[in-house]
């Protein structure tokens, strides 16, 4: 036995009668910019990490050997 119809609109009219319609619409826009913001930030995660890869399979061996060896003159 599972939930009908009414007792999903009967949820839904107590829901809008205990915080009325503005707050609800409000925080389902707040949801929404949160939903939307988490995927952008996964994207730019993404996009970094392709970023990180390519720039070091790039980097010639002799190139990373010398940046420590300058680190350890200047330290």
């Amino acid at each position: 036995m599972g939930i009908s119809v009414w007792q999903i609109l009967i949820i839904g009219v107590i829901l809008v009668l205990l915080f009325g319609r503005g707050k609800i619409s409000d925080l389902m826009g707040d949801v929404a910019k949160g939903i939307k913001s988490f995927k952008k930030g996964m994207a730019e995660d993404d996009d970094d990490t392709s970023t990180t890869a390519r720039t070091i399979d790039h980097e010639p061996a002799s190139t990373v050997n010398t940046k420590d060896a300058q680190n350890s003159r200047n330290a």
